[in-house]
């Protein structure tokens, strides 16, 4: 049996590569803040793209991009404010993305991009 961990950081090493091959440029993998982690910072043209990778096995009941909920969307919100204002960005044009990845039981991995997946809480802006 596999561990979530590892099924987790697999899926991060994919999401990266798969980004590298559409032409993102990685800036940060893992980036910590008071609110979380951002999975990736990447850069996608003139766009800062902040992506939660999302790793699951085809058996489990609920989707990748569906575990992407209000909850998590908060705090990916927050973190991402937190990294805006740290690295003086504000001003940068950015999205949310979130990269699903499901793994067949075969071990075959199905990988899907969606861009602009949820948008920034204008509460959070302050």
């Amino acid at each position: 049996m596999i561990e979530r961990k590892d099924v987790a950081l697999s899926g991060e090493r994919t999401a990266l590569d798969f980004l590298r091959k559409k032409g993102f440029r990685i800036i940060n993998k893992n980036y910590r803040t008071k609110f979380g982690e951002i999975d990736i910072v990447a850069q996608d043209k003139r766009t800062l793209c902040f992506i939660e990778v999302r790793t699951r096995n085809t058996d489990t009941q609920i989707s990748p991009k569906e575990s992407v909920d209000s909850k998590k969307q908060e705090r990916i919100s927050k973190s991402t404010l937190s990294y805006l204002k740290e690295k003086k960005l504000l001003k940068k044009k950015a999205r949310f993305d979130v990269i699903s990845i499901s793994i067949k039981k075969s071990g075959e991995r199905e990988i899907e991009l969606i861009k602009n997946a949820f948008s920034l809480n204008p509460k959070f802006l302050y």
